[in-house]
């Protein structure tokens, strides 16, 4: 199929996913324009609940299997727009629109590109895409629902704004419930032992931790107390104040070891985690997926932010066209260009390998 109609396609069904909103668990409808966009193109395809994918079409069980993915939900929008979120609108060059950057860009993008690979012959790797829901939330239907709905796979590119170049490596997440206890009382009275008071040397004890392992590509384990609530009324000591603790971890530790560690040596009365099942990932940079990108002028690096690489247990690489940055923002955008050029680049990084 022809790059450039590809590409105009691509960017007009960006204009459509914008202008039909698909919060996480909500996308039924920007499942239909994704479908419709493989009968189009006269793709095989499946619907599962509301992932849509798909396979080359000459899929080869003895071959390694390639995924590519993004997703197509999107958070609410945030009360500082000034534009409409759900209005695709074109300005100096820049596409506005929510879920336009996150991960609309990767996602049409990719599409296009499975589309330009799917009736090709003799390819190195099987290919299969799959446009995942509930990214945004983690949820129960995405992506890590689909891993044993699709062929087994050797290796993913995972599609998020990247400014296309390489992130080798991305930060796993562990959220824990903590609390620390005291002797609940009259505020009128003396007490030793007030709650929030004791929370003050948890808190620094937190503050200052530090992780013994350091990684190359994603730096330290990076750990921030993001909610903290105690009390009901300004005249009684609470007997306990609750506190949530955000981990982002780097590749030098699984998510159990991060538990095991709190657990054990935070002076908390206790410590929870909410789930330990996003991991860091990474690809060895001496793969020939990142080898091809390194020759094709892009760089390396370690993501902070998560993404559905975190429900797999293969080597992924995350690369897409926009800005991480621009995520989540009022009034998110991505560049036309950065969609031409993204869909030019994975063709490219493909041909290299495929």
């Amino acid at each position: 199929m022809r790059q450039e109609k590809l590409t105009i396609d691509a960017i007009a069904l960006l204009k459509n996913l914008i202008e039909t909103p698909s919060f996480s668990s909500e996308e039924d409808q920007t499942t239909l324009l994704i479908e419709k966009w493989f009968q189009n193109y006269g793709l095989i395809y499946q619907r599962t609940e509301n992932n849509v994918w798909a396979v080359n079409a000459h899929f080869d069980e003895n071959k390694p299997t390639l995924l590519l993915n993004s997703h197509h939900d999107t958070v609410k929008p945030n009360t500082g727009y000034t534009k409409d979120p759900f209005k695709a609108i074109i300005e100096n060059g820049k596409l506005y629109g929510l879920g336009s950057n996150d991960a609309g860009g990767c996602l049409v993008s990719l599409l296009a590109t499975f589309a330009y690979f799917y009736d090709k012959k003799d390819l190195k790797y099987n290919l299969v895409i799959v446009a995942s829901a509930e990214e945004e939330s983690s949820g129960e239907h995405g992506l890590n629902s689909m891993l044993s709905v699709i062929p087994k796979v050797d290796v993913a590119i995972v599609g998020e704004p990247t400014l296309m170049q390489l992130a080798v490596a991305e930060k796993g997440l562990v959220v824990f419930d903590a609390k620390v206890s005291g002797t609940p009382g009259h505020a009128a009275h003396p007490n030793d032992d007030n709650a929030i008071y004791n929370t003050i040397e948890v808190l620094k004890w937190f503050e200052g931790y530090q992780f013994d392992k350091t990684s190359e590509s994603l730096g330290d384990v990076k750990m921030t107390i993001t909610q903290i609530n105690a009390g009901k009324q300004h005249n009684a000591i609470p007997a306990e104040v609750d506190f949530v603790v955000d981990v982002r971890v780097n590749d030098q530790y699984c998510n159990q070891e991060i538990a095991d560690i709190l657990i054990k040596e935070s002076p908390c009365t206790s410590i929870t985690p909410r789930s330990l099942r996003l991991n860091s990932s990474s690809i060895p940079v001496d793969h020939e997926l990142v080898k091809a990108g390194i020759l094709l002028g892009r760089e390396t690096y370690g993501s902070p932010t998560l993404s559905d690489q975190s429900v797999l247990s293969c080597s992924s690489l995350k690369l897409g066209p926009g800005d991480s940055i621009r995520s989540h923002t009022a009034d998110e955008f991505i560049y036309i260009q950065e969609i031409e050029e993204g869909i030019d680049l994975y063709i490219k990084l493909l041909s290299k390998i495929v």
